[in-house]
């Protein structure tokens, strides 16, 4: 059944995703951590959090590992923005999305929390972003980029789905519940197959973004970035 529409729930915590290595920009991640790049003279994760607030969004967690004392050292408790900035550290490896966010939920409190990956450059308008219907989870997906071509899901209306054909990709964008992990007992582990899970029990609602979106994932298609803006480096 496709799910019905809701009265949009004001989200107020968000969490960025940060703790990852970046290995695929190496050498420049040896010594940057990858949500400190600059795009057009603004770091990813200001970016974000810059967009946060403009959502009205009141209080970030954001995981940290990798050099992630050079990103509290540069953005301390409120990122220069009035937004109160809290961390989740991991020691040693980092846990990946799915076990980097499940560490963090009692940070997140007991209500629906927005989650964006770190290193991705939008402009999607994260106070759009709510839940529809029942489901234990809202994700923002896009037409398949070039470098991911096979895709992750598809939708019917709101409704997530998977098939054997899927022509849409994940963007790190989306509204969790906590109530999404429950089950999960491990510490590391990552987000993708638990979407895919809830995507086929009927749990997952999502939206298409029509705007930009870059997935800065390697050299190549951060400089395609830099120069589509005409952006410093």
């Amino acid at each position: 059944m496709p799910f019905k529409r809701m009265k949009a729930m004001m989200i107020v915590k968000a969490m960025i995703l940060a703790a990852g290595k970046g290995e695929r920009l190496a050498p420049l991640t040896n010594t940057v951590p990858k949500p400190l790049i600059k795009v057009d003279g603004e770091t990813l994760i200001q970016r974000h959090l810059t967009a946060l607030v403009r959502a009205g969004i009141e209080s970030v967690v954001i995981n940290v590992s990798h050099l992630g004392d050079r990103i509290e050292q540069r953005l301390g408790n409120d990122g220069g923005l009035g937004i109160e900035i809290s961390y989740s550290r991991e020691p040693g490896e980092p846990l990946e999305t799915g076990g980097g966010i499940r560490r963090a939920l009692p940070m997140l409190g007991h209500e629906p929390f927005l989650v964006v990956n770190a290193d991705i450059w939008t402009d999607y308008d994260f106070g759009s972003c709510t839940i529809r219907g029942d489901a234990a989870a809202h994700i923002v997906v896009v037409p398949n980029p070039p470098h991911h071509a096979a895709g992750d899901f598809a939708l019917n209306g709101f409704k997530i789905e998977r098939r054997d054909h899927n022509p849409y990709t994940y963007t790190g964008i989306g509204v969790y519940t906590p109530a999404f992990f429950t089950g999960m007992t491990q510490d590391r582990f990552p987000l993708a197959p638990l979407l895919i899970e809830h995507a086929r029990g009927g749990r997952l609602s999502g939206e298409i973004h029509a705007g930009a979106w870059f997935d800065i994932g390697t050299p190549e298609r951060l400089e395609r970035l830099r120069e589509m803006l005409g952006a410093e480096r």
